[in-house]
Parts: C-alpha cells; structure tokens; sequence
C-alpha cells in the first residue's frame, strides 16, 4: 500500500470501495446476478453495511458484497485484481455464510442455496475463458453433482472465449479490466452505461468522498501496524497475531447480527492472546441467539 494516497475520483468499478457501492445498488445487484448465473431473479437485497466499519476500534474491514435473494437465497460477490487464494477464500465465504443462519437456530435441511462469485482482474484458472463455474461432482459416479446448494463462479477480464459467452457479460468484463481513462468510454452496452451513471453519482458524493477517506485511513493504519508488529517481534509472531485478529474480527461480525456488542466483551477479544479459546468463542458465536447467550457462554 506504501505511502500512495488514492482519491475517489481515481477509482474503477475494480477497486473494492466502488465495486460494493455500486453493487449495493439492488437493481445493479440483480442485473448482475441475472448476468452471470443466467436465472431469473425477481427481487434481490444487497448491503455490505454489516460487513465493514467505519470505526477506529473496529479493524475488520471488509468491502465484498452480501446479498439475500428469493427463498432466503444468500449471494457473496467480490471483485478481485490480483490471485490470492481464492479457492480457499471461497470455501470460507460459503462457510460463513451457513453460520450466519446456523447462528440463528436454523436446522442443516433448511439452509438457503449460496453464490461466491468472484469478478477477477486476471485469469484465476490459467484457461482463457471468461468465466469458470464449480459445482462438487462425484469421483466414482460420472455426472452425479452433490445437490448441497453451494455455487461458485469465477469471473476473468482476461477471457478470449467471447463466442461462448453472452455479449453483455464481455462487455462487462472488458469494462471491469479497463483503466480510468477507457472506463469512461461507450461500451455499447445498456448495462455498462448504468453502472457508469453510477459510479459518476458515486464520485459526486460528499458523504461516500468522506467514506472512501476514512476507510483509507484505517488501512494506512493497519498497514503501518502491520509493519510494525513485523519488524519488533519478527514475522512468525506477526503472523500469529494476524490470526488471531482475524478470529477475534470473525466473532464481531457474527455478535453485530444480534445487537450492539458491548465493550466489555470487544476488550476481552481484542485482549485474548490464545487461538484455541477464540476458536471456542467462535463457536459459541455462531450458536448464540442473543449477545445474552454469548456472555452467559463465556461463564461457563
């Protein structure tokens, strides 16, 4: 991240702050979503409120986007510009996903299907096609696909297979892959244009110009932290407090969906410095049905 300090009007629909405003828009969302899985979606709502802060004493920032569709049908879209992992980020997005609704006493059988649909600025797969579509198949049984409800898609600017794709969702990937300057430019596409009309009214914004500065703030800070845990206690420690920062970011999210987490309980996370009892508060956040519920966990 260095010292480079970008500013809203230079950003794409590719850097994550503008890709979750823009998808936030539910008609966007649903265009979208409609796009790529090619099913009919009659009503769609999308947010990414619950999964960042704009706080100074709530490091978990996160900008993918979180969309809940017909039959409590649960979406996770995320734009990516350079491979990191995504498999495994995949796997965890779907597994948070089906905690959130285990968290509030659903059973196995009535969990809602799942997307994880990454939007990548480069090939992920390495084959030249725009988009690539996993479904978990059966080894010994040719064609039998495990009806488990779990979808994931990735996407890649870096296609060339366009003849087999539908025009519109190439024209969105060339306008994802564009720079600042080309993004700007008629794609001829009626889909391109509204989300250009978008991004303008976002750019134009106080209130998302004010956003997009804090937020950049709090990575500065987590950046310079970082280095700094990195070079004082060397880089195993520094990895190992990472974990345990993000289990302890893990748990916040899951206990903002039941109310307001009290400071208390945000002191004794931060302050907790063993990764076997954060795991076991973690689980005892994906069970509680009230903060209440959490505390009365942490007594036992």
């Amino acid at each position: 991240m260095g010292n480079t300090t970008k500013k809203l009007a230079d950003l794409t629909i590719r850097d994550n702050f503008m890709f979750a405003n823009v998808m936030t828009d539910e008609e966007n969302c649903r265009t979208f979503l409609e796009m790529v899985l090619g099913i009919p979606i009659r009503t769609i709502d999308a947010s990414y409120e619950k999964s960042i802060a704009y706080h100074h004493d709530y490091k978990g920032v996160r900008l993918d986007v979180m969309a809940t569709g017909e039959d409590n049908t649960r979406y996770n879209i995320e734009v990516q510009v350079q491979n990191r992992h995504i498999e495994k980020r995949s796997r965890y997005y779907h597994s948070q996903m089906d905690m959130e609704m285990l968290a509030r006493g659903k059973p196995y059988d009535v969990l809602p299907d799942s997307y994880v649909i990454f939007v990548c600025d480069y090939d992920p797969v390495g084959e030249k096609k725009y988009r690539y579509t996993f479904e978990h198949t059966c080894r010994e049984v040719q064609d039998y696909i495990l009806k488990d409800g779990s979808h994931t898609v990735f996407l890649s600017t870096a296609g060339t297979n366009g003849a087999e794709e539908p025009k519109e969702l190439v024209k969105f990937l060339e306008f994802v892959g564009a720079d600042l300057k080309d993004s700007t430019g008629d794609f001829g596409d009626e889909y391109v244009s509204r989300l250009q009309r978008s991004i303008r009214e976002i750019k134009n914004s106080r209130e998302k110009e004010a956003q997009f500065m804090l937020l950049e703030e709090m990575l500065k800070d987590r950046y310079t932290e970082g280095i700094s845990v990195g070079r004082s206690q060397g880089i195993d420690i520094g990895y190992s407090q990472g974990v345990l920062r993000q289990q302890c970011d893990d748990i916040l999210v899951i206990l903002s969906e039941l109310g307001t987490v009290p400071e208390v309980i945000k002191n004794r996370l931060e302050a907790e410095s063993d990764a076997d009892r954060l795991s076991r508060m973690l689980r005892l956040a994906a069970k509680a049905k009230t903060i209440d519920d959490f505390e009365k966990g942490l007594e036992d």
